[in-house]
This record gives structure tokens, sequence and C-alpha cells, in this order.
């Protein structure tokens, strides 16, 4: 715990049993409470390491999608009574050394939620983000901070932290199943006024970690847009749409 907040790590995983372990073990227990994974209907022994690891596991029958994984993990880690909720990938490609210090943003009662960014820094080239993902990466971000009006580095990465008073209020369930989730959920946060925050993470790109391929970073960037263009059009009044409903 930091500050009485129980913490609880929620991991969503699909084919993660070569990078399971290395992440688990560098998750700081002395403030995490509890660790939760849900298992996308993987092809591989994700579920036998998670349960060698003695990690609490839900395992979908069939897959569901990395927004609707997602869903999975905030209902469960808020019935565990979590008070903030940290979505660590298991394919080790963000530290999770990290955790203590996005916590405590939140615990300190500074920050609802909080971003790892992998472009605050030098870290994302450097880590092996290819660069069409990082020029993409820099337009939509570029494009969604004057729809929402933030000044966020990123909107993309998959390393969060939240409070349970942003999961319990965020319509989530309105939300794609899809990769566009994440930046569906954070055009909610600030749609709801919430406080984000940013800290520098280091990423590390190999094999086995999780990366979605040309077409699907081409229909992840489209839904970007519209998220975004939503957004405005709904603040101008405009526009009505569920997910900010």
């Amino acid at each position: 715990m930091l500050n009485g907040k129980k913490i609880v790590v929620v991991l969503p995983a699909y084919n993660a049993a070569k990078t399971l372990e290395m992440t688990y073990n560098e998750i700081p227990f002395e403030v995490v409470d509890d660790v939760l994974l849900v298992d996308d209907a993987s092809r591989d022994e994700t579920a036998e390491v998670a349960g060698r690891l003695r990690i609490r596991t839900i395992v979908h029958e069939r897959n569901k999608g990395y927004g609707g994984n997602q869903k999975t993990c905030y209902r469960a880690a808020l019935d565990l009574g979590a008070d903030i909720v940290i979505m660590l990938h298991p394919d080790y490609q963000y530290t999770p050394k990290l955790i203590t210090a996005m916590a405590a943003m939140i615990a300190c009662g500074e920050f609802d939620a909080v971003l790892a960014s992998r472009i605050l820094g030098t870290g994302a080239l450097k880590g092996g983000m290819p660069l069409y993902k990082y020029v993409s990466n820099r337009f939509l971000t570029f494009f969604e901070n004057i729809m929402l009006g933030q000044k966020l580095s990123e909107y993309h990465t998959g390393y969060r932290a939240f409070s349970r008073e942003v999961l319990e209020k965020l319509p989530l369930d309105r939300n794609s199943d899809d990769f566009v989730f994440d930046n569906q959920m954070l055009a909610q946060i600030v749609w709801f006024g919430y406080r984000i925050g940013e800290v520098s993470c280091p990423t590390k790109y190999f094999a086995e970690a999780s990366s979605i391929n040309l077409r699907r970073s081409i229909i992840y960037g489209i839904g970007v847009l519209k998220t975004a263009v939503q957004f405005r059009l709904s603040k101008m009044g405009l526009f009505k749409s569920a997910f900010f409903g």
C-alpha cells in the first residue's frame, strides 16, 4: 500500500508465456498488494506459467480483444478492492520498476491517472521503436493535443495507472474491444476533467514483445483520429457520442 491505498497490478495477457516471469519478477511487491492476470485465450502456456507463479488468473474462453481484456482486468481489480490500478503489459516491453512512482503520483492525490511515456526523454528510438511508429506517434499525439486541449507527450503507451474513482466513473463498456480502447479511455478521462500525469519510461522492442502489424496500426490510427474529432465536436455541442455520456 501507499498512503493507505490498495494497489493492484493488472496484466492483460495474450501469448505472454516467454516474458511473463521476467515481468512478474520485477514487480515491486513492497507496495503492490495484488497481481491479476487476464489471459485472452492465449495459444501458448501463458495460463500455465501464471499458475506456476501463483498469479491470480482469469482465462477468457474466447479471445475478446485488447480492449475486452482490459475491461475484464478493471472490473476484477475493483472487485478486489483496489484503490489504484496499474495496467502493465506482461511482454516485458515496459519496466515494472516504475510502478511505485506511478502509484505514488495518484496516492498523494495530485493525479487521477498516470501514463508511462516512451517519448519523454530520448528512449523511444534508442529502445528500438520502429521509425514509422515513432513518426505516427508524434503526428497522432500532436493532433490529439489540439483536439482534446491537452499537452501530453504521448497517448499510445500501454503502461498506465488509474485511481478507483476514474475506473468507476468512465463508461468503459461503451468502448471498443480493439486497440483503440486505450485512446477512447484517455479521451474519456479528459472529458470528465480528471488530471493526467506522466513519467518517463524506457522501452524495449524485441521479438517476444507484443506489437501490432502495419495494417492493425493503420486501423488504430484511423480510430484515434475519429475519437479525437468526436471529442471536439461533442465539446462544441455539434455531436453526441456514447463514449462521453
